[in-house]
């Protein structure tokens, strides 16, 4: 699978469906993003079980604003709707193939039991 321009009106729905979602935040400008780009296409295409979004800074910088994106390129993980991994900074193809890896070997049952946890009593 190719990756997929994310936006405003698509990004909700995409990170909160179930199964892996990654999402690339990036800008035409950026070098590092320049960099990362291949690596991350090779990666939708070894991967098509897992969707590969990229939001384009520059063209939905609200969304860029309310997802706290302060450096650029950042990549975001979620895994059945929850995010599970958020960093700034280009990924080498190795990296990035071990985080796919811990994605997928996630106990999602703990995942959520401890973001319960978190949760303030009501």
């Amino acid at each position: 699978m190719s990756t997929v321009k994310l936006t405003a009106d698509t990004f909700e729905k995409t990170v909160s469906s179930d199964g892996i979602v990654l999402v690339d935040f990036w800008a035409a400008w950026c070098g590092p993003c320049r960099m990362f780009g291949p690596v991350y296409e090779k990666a939708s295409a070894q991967h098509p079980d897992i969707v590969f979004g990229k939001v384009d800074t520059e063209a939905e910088q609200m969304l860029a604003t309310q997802a706290s994106i302060t450096s650029i390129p950042t990549l975001m993980a979620f895994r059945d709707g929850v995010l599970v991994f958020s960093q700034p900074g280009a990924l080498p193809g190795a990296a990035l193939e071990q985080l796919l890896s811990a994605v997928r070997d996630l106990d999602m049952d703990d995942v959520r039991s401890k973001i319960a946890a978190k949760q303030p009593a009501s």
